[in-house]
Order: structure tokens, then sequence, then C-alpha cells
């Protein structure tokens, strides 16, 4: 390719990644050879870097679809909704980093700092590749950074355990992945995503069963990223052994990455004219039913006996994992619509709770259930804050967890076949949830507090809770502000 062709290009669709990789470039050569003073200031150098990108996205919006490197890179609306959510989720996650500057647990906090940059530069190239290669080089690069963060607290046994099982499984699900795409690759002989649906739509035949087998691999892979049972096994260690802001990274920005890389591979390969495509998503749809149906239930009915938090959410999270599967058991606009408005309302909730877990693990040095023992009595605006998140955890009206898990529960029942079985086990999974979280409630309004004295809230601490608590709530009562947009 000659310069002039490259020259051709709209390079300028992708400012937004670009300026994530110059600001982590940055940090890196700063954190080396910077000084000291220069040095302390890269958190917040790093937060400056994501709000930098969310502004140059924010003008994208409409944009014509584009084009770069041979459809190896799209803009497409699918891209710019969901690196919405990212952005925001990662601004959300480095003002929770930096609402606790004190915190000893990670001595390489500028380390710290651009992986998370580099984690967010994959997940947003997953959300505009094109093209198998792509895919997977930006899923690499979510997962190679992930698992370094995940060890960076080097004295804690449960972090160095939690690390190495992450590595491994995460190894595991790549060989997958990877075996996956050669299967569709020899089917179609392109890693183009257009051109193999193409192929798939004129020419699949007899190679069908392959083409299947193929896709079932790389659903299994990708399935360790979203948490899906039975893929789920690492999350629990791995969450509880991260720092707080990386657990809360990985239960929003790695998820909703996980389900961009699911939806950008199923959806334009199946959504082809050609009735192989439908016979060949139909071949799945009780392969993704399954998981769902697991993921609703095994989730859900673990979280009754934890008592550590972060595990608590993790299994949580494995079960709003299945909640968000239903709707790609049926192929529509509508699908993808339900699945980011859970995903947009699921990172405001999650970061919430988990900043709130954060600040009471510094102040009690622990993450058992007992530090919420007693906090209405001890902090009144904390109590409100968690009971706010929990309650749209449950989805309870008036918040944005209801608005989300009753899209889903609606598009199932509407969809052609109605998925009655999926609807029935999301409303049962969701009323086993109704015991976990509402015992914290009770911790925290009915039990006595266990140790004297209040618990203080900086300025600094409440600029993430009241922006997670806004969104919650906004999107609970306004949920059409988030849809219009979307649409």
């Amino acid at each position: 390719m000659d310069l002039d062709t490259l020259l051709s290009f709209n390079w300028g669709i992708m400012a937004p990644e670009f300026t994530i990789l110059i600001v982590g470039v940055l940090l890196t050569v700063i954190d080396l050879f910077g000084p000291t003073s220069v040095k302390k200031n890269i958190p917040k150098l790093g937060l400056v870097g994501v709000i930098l990108a969310f502004i140059l996205l924010v003008p994208q919006y409409g944009h014509d679809q584009v084009s770069i490197l041979h459809d190896t890179y799209l803009f497409t609306p699918f891209a710019y909704y969901f690196k919405f959510i990212l952005l925001i989720g990662a601004m959300l996650i480095f003002l929770m980093i930096l609402s606790n500057e004190s915190n000893k647990e990670i001595t390489d906090r500028s380390e710290y700092i651009y992986l998370l940059l580099s984690a967010l530069l994959g997940a947003m190239m997953m959300a505009s590749s094109g093209d198998l290669i792509t895919l997977f080089v930006g899923l690499e690069l979510l997962s190679l950074s992930s698992y370094i963060m995940v060890g960076l607290r080097k004295k804690s046994l449960r972090a160095n355990e939690g690390a190495m099982k992450y590595v491994i499984n995460g190894s595991i699900a790549t060989a997958f992945t990877l075996f996956g795409m050669s299967y569709i690759y020899g089917v179609s002989g392109s890693t183009n995503l257009v051109d193999i649906s193409r192929e798939m739509s004129a020419s699949l035949g007899t190679a069908e069963p392959v083409a299947t087998i193929g896709f079932i691999m790389m659903f299994i892979g990708l399935s360790f990223k979203i948490s899906t049972v039975p893929f789920h096994m690492w999350t629990p260690d791995v969450y509880e052994g991260a720092s707080t802001p990386v657990t809360a990274f990985l239960s929003v920005i790695s998820k909703t990455a996980g389900f961009v890389i699911i939806m950008n591979i199923f959806f334009t390969i199946f959504t082809g004219n050609g009735e192989a495509n439908t016979s060949l998503y139909d071949s799945m749809l009780l392969f993704i039913a399954v998981l769902a149906i697991l993921s609703m239930l095994v989730g859900n009915l673990i979280a009754l006996r934890q008592r550590n938090m972060k595990r608590m959410l993790a299994y949580s999270s494995i079960g709003h994992a299945g909640y968000m599967l239903i709707p790609l058991t049926s192929i529509s606009q509508l699908s993808v619509e339900n699945v980011w408005f859970y995903l947009f309302a699921y990172s405001f909730m999650t970061i919430g709770a988990f900043m709130v877990i954060y600040l009471l693990e510094q102040q009690k040095k622990s993450e058992d259930i007992s530090i919420f023992t007693g906090l209405y009595q001890t902090s009144p605006v904390l109590a409100v804050c968690m009971t706010i998140f929990l309650i749209s955890l449950a989805g309870i009206p008036g918040t944005a967890g209801f608005i989300g898990k009753f899209n889903i529960f609606v598009g199932a029942i509407l969809a052609e076949p109605s998925l009655y079985i999926l609807a029935a086990v999301m409303a049962l999974g969701t009323i086993i949830s109704y015991l976990y979280y509402f015992n914290i409630l009770v911790q925290m309004f009915i039990r006595p507090p266990q140790l004297e004295g209040k618990v203080s809230v900086r300025v600094a601490e409440s600029i993430p809770l009241i922006a997670c608590v806004a969104g919650t709530i906004i999107l609970g009562i306004f949920p059409f502000l988030a849809l219009n947009f979307f649409q």
C-alpha cells in the first residue's frame, strides 16, 4: 500500500483511539524518565486523556459509516454507541482511583494507569473491527493488560492466585477462540466479517456442520470474557484478588468488550439474506439459551452463600451476563438496543456499588458483608447510595436496572418465536437475587454498628458516587433519553 492510499483514509474518525494510544505512550515515557513531581500526576493525566477521547467521540454522533484499511477498521453506529459506554465507564473508574491516592495496595500506580488505558484501547478497537484478525488483536490487548492489573497487588496471596487462574483460564479461552476462527476461515476463505457473511449465505452447503462447530468454539472462548456458566470459574477468585478499581474495570469494561466482540462477529455474519445464515444461527440457539439459563440460575444461587462482597458481586455479574444473553437468541435491532441499554445501566450501578465497597474496605480493612453493619447510623449518605445501587441491580422500578431487565423480558416475550422459558428463568433469577441484595439492606438499616464512629466521605470520593447515583436514577426515570439517543 502506497503513501497516497494511506493518506486518503479518513484517519480523523479514529481520533478517540489515537488519543488513548498517545496518552498511554506518553505516560509510559513519563514513568520511565519523568521527574517524581510529574509522576505523581499520572492518574490525573490518564483521566484527562479519557475525557479528551470522549470529547472527540461525541461529535461523531450520526456520522456516516467509514472504512479504513480495507474494512479492518469500521466506524459504524454500533461502534459509536459501545465506545460511548466504554469511555464513560473508564472515566468513572479513573475517578474511583483518584478518590484514594493514598492507597498502598498497589505500589506501581503508574503501570496501573497505562495498563488501564491499553485495555481500554483494545476494547475500543474491538468495537470497530471488521476483521477477525483485528478483533483478536484488540481482544488480546485487553486480556494481557487485564492479567497484569490483577497481579499488581504483589504482596497479596489472593491477588497472586487470582492472576494465575486468570492467565491459565484466559489462555485456554484464547485457544478455543482461535481454533473456532480457524474453522470459519477454512469454510469461508476470508477473515473479513462481511466477506464471511457473504460466503456463508452463498455457498455454505455441506460445510454447515463445520461452520457450526467453529462458531460454537468461538462462543465458548468469548464466553470466558463475559463470565457465563460453565466458563465462569475464574471470576470470583479474580474479583476477590484484584484491587477494587480493577475489579470494577473487569466487571464493566471487560464484560462490555466481551459482548461487543460477540455481537460484532455474530450479528455481522448472521444478518445476511441467505437461508444458510438463518439455519446456521438457528443451530446455535439452543447452545446460547442453555448458557443463559445456567448463568442466571447458578450465578444467583451461589451468590446466596457468599460473605465476601466482591465474590458476591462476581456471582451476581454471572447472573447479569445470563440476562444479557437472552437478546442474543434473536437477531434484531431491538436485541442490540436491549443489550446496549442494559450495559449502560449496569456500568453506573456496578461501579457505584464497587465504589462504596472500596471506601468501606479502606476504612474497615475488610471485604466481608459485615462492613455494611449499621452503615445507616455511621454514614447515611453511603447507605442511601448503596441502597440505590442494590435496588437497581435487583431490578426494582424507578431505577435503571428495572428498565434494562424489563426491556429484555418484554423482548423475550415478543420475539418470534417467543422465548417464554428464558423469560421465566429470568424472573426466577431476579427473585433469587432479592435475597442476597436485600440481606445487605438489612445489614445497613436494621443491624447495629459493630464499631463506634462515623464513616467519612471526602469530596474526591463523592464525585464518582454522585455520578453513578445520577446515572442510575436518570436512566430509571427517563430511559427515553438513552433510548432515543441510541435510535
